[in-house]
């Protein structure tokens, strides 16, 4: 048996026996002591596995793109990408698109449009029409529900979909969605919209507007997050598939 079928057999076993997680973190360690980090691997290993907080970091970087796969790299690369964001940053205060009193969360989003080339943005935003299909599928009464009220066009999508949910889940719940997100799958985000809906329909059918159904969505209770982002993942994998490692 090869070293990966063996690695593959013991992650089974140890998920079947309620120990999830004891094996991939072992995964994970081998594949950053490789001198050439595997990007491909690693982003595979961050779909289907949330990420050791000691470790999401670092991987997090790499697979950004803001850190190199060569370790020996890592120190100066840092280096230069603590002076591009004080360049960049300067830069937006100096056309005037951000200030002192802009919202953090607000400021990285301009420094990345500023990088892609996509400052101001561009106004192509698919992600709520992919919102409505899956929770079509998943709850098609729902969804007509929310239209009979007018609340399906004013749902919080700035919220879910352009700050990925940051103020709407906890930080324990929201790194896991991140996870997800920074490995190349934004897709995840469409599934935690249509979980929160499905975890809380009762309440949704019982509100008969739409402004009460947005503003309850903006601040859900916290204490159903895990459970909303681990269905979430599930529904993802059932639409979506599962990813595996690439040999």
């Amino acid at each position: 048996m090869t070293d990966d079928s063996q690695r593959n057999f013991r992650s089974v076993y140890y998920e079947k026996v309620g120990f999830r997680g004891v094996e991939e973190k072992k995964s994970l360690e081998i594949l950053l002591k490789d001198d050439r980090l595997d990007t491909e691997k690693l982003c595979t290993f961050s779909q289907r596995f949330p990420l050791p907080s000691m470790y999401r970091a670092l991987v997090w970087k790499v697979l950004l793109g803001i850190l190199p796969p060569h370790h020996e790299s890592h120190a100066k690369v840092m280096m230069y990408r603590k002076e591009q964001y004080s360049d960049v940053l300067h830069a937006l205060k100096v056309v005037r698109f951000v200030s002192d009193a802009t919202p953090q969360a607000e400021v990285y989003l301009r420094m990345y449009q500023l990088e892609s080339g996509k400052l101001p943005r561009s106004p192509s935003f698919p992600l709520p029409k992919a919102f409505e299909q899956y929770l079509n599928l998943e709850d098609g009464r729902l969804l007509t529900h929310l239209k009979m009220c007018s609340a399906a066009p004013k749902l919080p999508y700035d919220l879910w979909f352009k700050r990925c949910f940051a103020g709407c889940l906890p930080e324990s719940s929201l790194q896991r969605v991140w996870d997800k997100v920074v490995s190349g799958s934004c897709k995840i985000l469409v599934f935690v919209a249509v979980e929160i809906l499905l975890t809380f329909k009762i309440k949704v059918m019982a509100l008969n507007s739409a402004e009460k159904i947005t503003k309850f969505l903006e601040n859900i209770p916290q204490d159903s997050s895990d459970a909303i982002v681990s269905k979430a993942i599930d529904l993802w994998h059932k639409h979506c598939g599962t990813p595996v490692h690439s040999s």
